[in-house]
């Protein structure tokens, strides 16, 4: 879910002093891309005024994405991407100026992938809200400063409209195939049920019909981690120097969200019990391998996200429920009658496989009757990711319907 970043998602592995040398320093107060960094392969596409559907507008929303491939003359082969929690529009390509990663999906998207790039049309957007060039806390406000903590709460379908008046800026009328994974899966599934006249394939990966108690349980506990950090400031950190943002609180969220994007198998089969180093963690001031893991990754995450970005974002996936204000769960997926591929992960914790049962049973256009298609993998939720081959076998056949 949250990870959805190449360099985070590969399998765990120790972590040795090249990596912790490249979290040596202060971190920034914010970790988002600002105006004036260097845009990379990033596009902008300017919204104008934008309401949200729990109150509030902004003047002006602008959203970041990135493009691969050639639109055609009949405007017919597009394809949108959307990412997860702390995901971002570079699907594909290498790390550099704006990009400090390469792209979380080339094994899917590219040419010859298969999103074949010589046959599509892919658009990957930034979501509303994130802190990666579309407008989100991190942005500046008409007073000259960032809209911090006035920013207004934002769900799913905020975010889905956004990505809908990004189509019609781009002059897309209907998307050959929307596809997302996590929160990402959450945004397709709205996309299916919101404006199923707009897309002609859906592929929903490693998502649920809404966000459970026990999932907004564990988000809660992040939010608060972020909040109670006593630099957080009440959103109004910006203006701190390196190292007296609300990183720590940040770092601590990441840690509780990474636990839950992999399997109890993977962490203990990969770790087990091992030191990190030959100082003992038993009383000694050493430490478990695995501590340290999740610590460095923690610590890595606050130099690329924003802290109030990371509380919007995470409030706006308990805000999911595709079955909000149309009847239940089972009305609103009865729209969903194009292709559709409802994907789950066996050893997902995160968003377990009776949520995308639940989809399935529900979803008229569903590939796989009323069922879904399940992989197995070690991987937990971060399996939409990594495995890509299995990946790409099932979205072969969604795109071959």
């Amino acid at each position: 879910m949250h990870s959805q970043r190449l360099d985070d998602t590969v399998p765990w592995s120790f972590i040795t002093e090249a990596d912790s040398r490249t979290v040596i320093g202060r971190p920034p107060a914010t970790g988002a891309w600002r105006d004036g960094d260097p845009a990379g392969a990033r596009l902008f596409a300017a919204l104008g005024e934008f309401s949200f559907g729990a109150g509030g507008a902004l003047p002006f929303v602008r959203i970041a994405y990135e493009t691969w491939g050639t639109l055609n003359a009949d405007r017919d082969n597009a394809v949108l991407v959307l990412h997860a929690l702390t995901g971002d529009s570079h699907v594909r390509g290498p790390a550099g100026a704006g990009h400090p990663t390469a792209g979380w999906w080339e094994d899917i998207v590219g040419p010859g992938k298969v999103i074949d790039t010589d046959r599509y049309f892919v658009v990957a957007p930034n979501m509303l809200g994130g802190c990666q060039g579309t407008t989100g806390p991190a942005s500046f406000a008409p007073d000259g400063t960032e809209w911090g903590s006035r920013f207004p709460y934002t769900t799913i379908r905020d975010q889905v409209n956004a990505q809908a008046r990004l189509a019609d800026v781009l002059g897309i009328d209907a998307w050959e195939a929307v596809i997302g994974g996590s929160m990402g899966g959450m945004h397709a599934l709205e996309w299916g049920t919101t404006f199923p006249e707009r897309v002609r394939r859906l592929a929903v990966l490693a998502a649920p019909p809404e966000s459970t108690a026990d999932q907004i349980a564990q988000n809660t506990v992040q939010i608060e981690a972020v909040r109670t950090d006593p630099h957080f400031n009440g959103g109004y950190y910006y203006d701190a120097s390196d190292g007296n943002g609300p990183y720590r609180g940040l770092a601590l969220a990441r840690r509780l969200a990474m636990i839950n994007y992999r399997s109890p198998h993977e962490l203990n089969s990969r770790f087990a019990r091992t030191w990190q180093s030959d100082i003992s963690p038993l009383g000694h001031g050493g430490r478990f391998a695995v501590e340290s893991y999740i610590d460095f990754h923690g610590n890595k995450f606050t130099r690329r996200f924003d802290a109030n970005s990371y509380t919007v974002l995470v409030e706006a996936m308990n805000s999911h429920d595709v079955g909000r204000g149309r009847g239940d769960i089972a009305s609103a997926c009865s729209r969903v009658t194009m292709p559709t591929l409802v994907l789950g992960i066996d050893s997902d914790r995160l968003f377990p496989v009776t949520g995308q049962e639940q989809i399935a049973a529900a979803v008229p256009g569903n590939i796989d009757g009323d069922v879904p298609a399940v992989i197995s993998s070690d991987f937990g939720h971060d399996a939409f990711l990594i495995e890509g081959d299995l990946i790409a076998q099932h979205l072969a056949r969604l795109l071959s319907v």
